[in-house]
């Protein structure tokens, strides 16, 4: 256990400033909090993950690069978007699958935010062929997929969130017994934390035991995509 936490309260104050402040001028006369209370813990967290992920599989990284590793970027994209606050207001880290170099790769993820901190395990926005694989999967391996979603660690830590279909995708049987399981577009699991487990001596414990919980969930995804758990 660390003598001190990795992150702080100090961490959820500057986005909370942030919020009524989200202009660059503000993040320009503010940027060293943001190094010291948000980027060097958040990279020093990665670091002394990596050991901890590599017991969980040898197939995820911990990338403490300061750009393109596993913490995203402070600055959000917004080239296309109506809303044009130009930083996010939370702390986004994802340990992601080896065999993908984008965040809709399998991996866990870490999102500490005011209010509304989570660990998620699975793929978010898999790109088509990606998500046809695992919907191939559920419908030729029905049990194998009931037994990852009824795992008693997977049930007790995670509920699965997502964007959904209306209805069966067309080419597959709306009779099946996952059938409503095929209507997602994403894969994830999402187990909610508080704020004063983020700042607790012992998050980094809790952390790897909330990812390895997912370990049947994150293993069946694995494989739907033909990759190494």
């Amino acid at each position: 256990m660390p003598e001190r936490p990795f992150f702080t309260r100090e961490l959820f104050r500057f986005f909370l400033d942030l919020e009524m402040n989200n202009n660059r001028e503000w993040f320009h006369a503010n940027q060293s909090r943001y190094e010291e209370h948000v980027k060097a813990p958040a990279l020093h967290f990665i670091t002394e993950f990596g050991s901890h992920l590599y017991r969980i599989s040898h197939h995820f990284r911990a990338d403490p690069r300061p750009v393109g590793g596993s913490l995203f970027r402070i600055h959000r994209d917004i080239r296309f978007s109506k809303d044009k606050r130009p930083y996010k207001t939370h702390c986004g880290i994802q340990f992601r699958h080896a065999s993908g170099a984008s965040a809709h790769a399998p991996g866990y993820y870490l999102h500490l935010e005011p209010g509304h901190c989570l660990v998620a395990a699975g793929t978010w926005h898999p790109d088509n062929p990606t998500l046809k694989q695992i919907r191939d999967a559920i419908v030729a391996r029905p049990e194998r997929w009931r037994a990852a979603l009824a795992d008693r660690k997977f049930r007790a830590r995670y509920e699965l969130d997502g964007d959904r279909l209306k209805r069966v995708p067309r080419g597959y049987p709306a009779g099946h017994p996952c059938a409503a399981d095929l209507m997602w577009k994403d894969y994830y699991g999402v187990c909610g934390l508080t704020q004063r487990q983020v700042v607790s001596r012992d998050f980094m414990t809790l952390f790897a035991t909330i990812c390895r919980d997912a370990t049947p969930y994150v293993r069946f995804l694995c494989e739907a995509i033909e990759v190494e758990f």
